[in-house]
């Protein structure tokens, strides 16, 4: 078992991160053509649009959460006067509500893949393939939150902060030595994200790259001069 601990959690994160970042600048060196959310919408409309709202929504506000959670030092959250215990619970919360919105919308998109005729004939198997792999890992993510009921006192967040922040340090032996005693499913969730960041770059989640964050302060377009 600590053979797998240090594989998945002291080495696997480096690869999964190297990977991601030269997986997806070769895509966009190579293939910007396939560069695209591929969104289905003209094939088949009904639900999606409120499914596709509460999926990104749900999801944005998870990934908020968890680079908070994992990545922001401890230190900081004491000096605001939030203890870990505080913390949690606020994870609890936040993270259970729009983990519901997620999912509800995700299942919606779940089964518009898998059983409308039109949306399944034109889904390739990355399409389908990574589109559970986050539904199983929103899953995942919420039944952590029901194991949360039974350690209050913040001692696995601890642990989990403390995991993420000897990684980024470039301290693994370190970081392995937390997580190795947090309940198995938290290490199936942690193992199942790691390995999104893997296929990342070979799926459609490369769009996440393109946000128009420039769109909010944009200039109008001139379609036509006066005079």
């Amino acid at each position: 078992m600590h053979y797998l601990d240090t594989f998945f959690f002291g080495i696997y994160p480096y690869i999964a991160t190297g990977i991601f970042f030269l997986g997806s600048l070769l895509r966009y060196d190579r293939e910007q053509y396939s560069w695209k959310t591929g969104s289905s919408q003209m094939l088949s409309s009904k639900n999606f649009r409120i499914a596709n709202i509460l999926f990104h929504v749900g999801i944005i506000a998870i990934l908020l959460g968890h680079f908070a959670g994992l990545v922001i030092p401890f230190e900081i959250w004491h000096a605001l006067g939030i203890s870990l215990a505080v913390k949690q619970i606020i994870a609890m919360g936040v993270g259970g509500f729009f983990g519901v919105l997620c999912f509800i919308g995700l299942t919606l998109l779940v089964k518009r893949r898998l059983f409308d005729p039109r949306i399944k004939a034109n889904s390739s198997a990355m399409d389908t393939g990574i589109l559970l792999l986050i539904y199983l890992q929103l899953i995942l993510g919420m039944v952590t939150i029901v194991i949360s009921f039974e350690h209050m006192d913040g001692s696995v967040m601890h642990n989990l902060m403390s995991w993420s922040r000897y990684l980024l340090t470039f301290r693994p032996v370190e970081a392995v030595e937390y997580i190795g005693t947090v309940h198995w499913v938290y290490k199936l969730h942690v193992t199942l994200g790691i390995t999104i960041f893997v296929l990342f770059p070979f799926s459609r989640l490369v769009h996440i790259w393109s946000v128009p964050v420039q769109y909010v302060r944009r200039s109008y377009q001139v379609v036509r001069s006066k005079g």
